[in-house]
């Protein structure tokens, strides 16, 4: 490479960030090399409704990228070009989206001088401005005026390849194989707070992964229901184990107090289980919430959490990007939308979002406009949306622990209905390739700027 480049990435909330930017910056670094002279990758975020504030820290653990800028600094660098820490800009380089507002690399391309890639999952815009667009599917296309056709490329969904190559078949069975046979592996770990002991091998054991949130709206509700579920399951397959895999935005003692009826007045007001933070002085053991029936969760902290992922037999969990994740690893989920407090859904984007938190009336406003969105509602997970049909169960309304406590054990007396839903998963995941392709066009643009 003649002289040295910048890779700007603007993207914005913890999905983006976890799916997109991830396998994106690693094969960056593959395809331009590690030489931090000659290619550097900056990511600036962009402010989000779903952002939990910790979005910096995440891109911290990447470390493919050499600056970030969190969302409270992003309008100055929007409108006058702007760094909180006056970063100087290489003479060439390319402006890549993954996330936020498609007009947002238009402006910041335009004033760097630098040539703009964008990644469109549904919808293309700004076509006579942007040099390329990297679409998900070819359905986009249709939609493409033909002189601007040629900016465009199919290079598959992204998210599919939010597990790497921990979704292969036989990457699973590497891991499962090697690292969870040993004493110090996840597995083995989780294994040793069995109540009681499993009287079966680790193998044979099953393990439940319960994925409640990372915000506190799905927090209130995700962490006291998955808990009680957990305890109904316990109480007929007490070799079950059960895993919490924290989001990287949280700490223990933060998760712990959805699991405490002071700090969570939804736990008494459903009759939802309650659950006491342990930490283990033994190093080598996780932590983990016990509840009042004994069954104890472990908290498992490293992000991604695929290595604990894969041996799941099922999950639980909320709709969002971690849906995409556990399509991309194949592994079986169910689905849960709990309904019993809708004041608390108030992610909205535009003017919804600044109703719904409007003192005094958004308690009221935000039940009215989550009861019509709830009536319209179509398929949730990301599977199901790739698929266009339910492949992992939705469980949408007041939900009891019980009832779905009973859904899980027929499951797992029933391993071809997850066999058959492993392979669902696989069929539509998308084949893996998306991020490469998408640095190609980079790579392509950055010729351009050269010649």
């Amino acid at each position: 490479m003649n002289n040295p480049i910048d890779i700007l990435i603007l993207s914005n909330g913890p999905g983006e960030l976890a799916t997109w930017v991830k396998p994106v910056v690693i094969e960056l670094r593959r395809q331009l090399g590690d030489d931090r002279a000659q290619v550097r990758i900056s990511v600036v975020l962009a402010p989000c409704a779903n952002a939990s504030g910790q979005e910096v820290e995440i891109a911290r653990r990447y470390p493919e990228v050499d600056r970030i800028q969190g969302a409270d600094h992003f309008l100055p660098f929007l409108l006058f070009g702007k760094t909180q820490a006056d970063w100087d800009w290489r003479d060439r380089g390319v402006v890549l989206f993954l996330g936020g507002d498609q007009f947002f690399p238009v402006v910041i391309g335009k004033r760097l001088g630098y040539r703009t890639v964008i990644y469109a999952e549904w919808e293309a815009r700004w076509h006579q401005w942007v040099n390329r667009f990297g679409v998900m599917k070819p359905e986009i296309l249709t939609r493409v005026a033909p002189k601007y056709a040629h900016k465009f490329a199919v290079v598959g969904d992204l998210m599919a390849e939010a597990g790497g190559s921990v979704g292969d078949e036989e990457s699973r069975g590497d891991i499962q194989n090697s690292k969870f046979g040993s004493a110090d592996s996840p597995e083995a770990k989780i294994q040793n707070f069995s109540t009681p002991p499993s009287p079966t091998p680790i193998s044979n054991s099953p393990i439940i992964g319960l994925l409640p949130g990372s915000k506190p709206m799905k927090l209130m509700l995700g962490v006291p229901l998955t808990l009680a579920i957990a305890d109904q399951i316990h109480q007929q397959r007490p070799d079950v184990q059960f895993v919490i895999p924290v989001a990287p935005t949280l700490t223990l003692e933060d998760l712990a107090t959805y699991a405490h009826p002071d700090h969570n007045p939804a736990i008494l007001r459903f009759g939802w289980a309650t659950g006491e933070l342990v930490m283990p002085e033994d190093e080598r053991s996780l932590p983990y919430l016990k509840t009042p029936a004994g069954v104890r969760v472990t908290l498992w902290t490293e992000f991604p959490a695929y290595d604990v992922l894969a041996p799941c037999s099922l999950c639980l969990t909320t709709v969002g990007a971690n849906t995409a994740e556990l399509g991309a690893l194949a592994i079986p989920m169910i689905v849960l939308i709990p309904t019993q407090q809708l004041d608390v859904m108030r992610a909205w984007d535009g003017i919804p979002g600044l109703l719904v938190n409007l003192p005094g009336i958004g308690s009221k406003i935000a039940k009215l406009i989550n009861w019509m969105a709830l009536q319209r509602i179509g398929l949730l997970a990301w599977p199901n949306i790739w698929a266009q049909r339910e492949i992992v169960p939705e469980m949408v309304g007041k939900l009891e622990p019980a009832a779905i406590a009973a859904k899980v054990l027929h499951y797992l007396e029933n391993p071809t209905l997850l066999d058959h839903m492993r392979y669902d998963l696989q069929s539509v995941r998308g084949e893996t390739g998306a991020a490469k392709k998408l640095v190609q066009l980079v790579c392509e643009e950055l010729q351009v700027q050269q010649g």
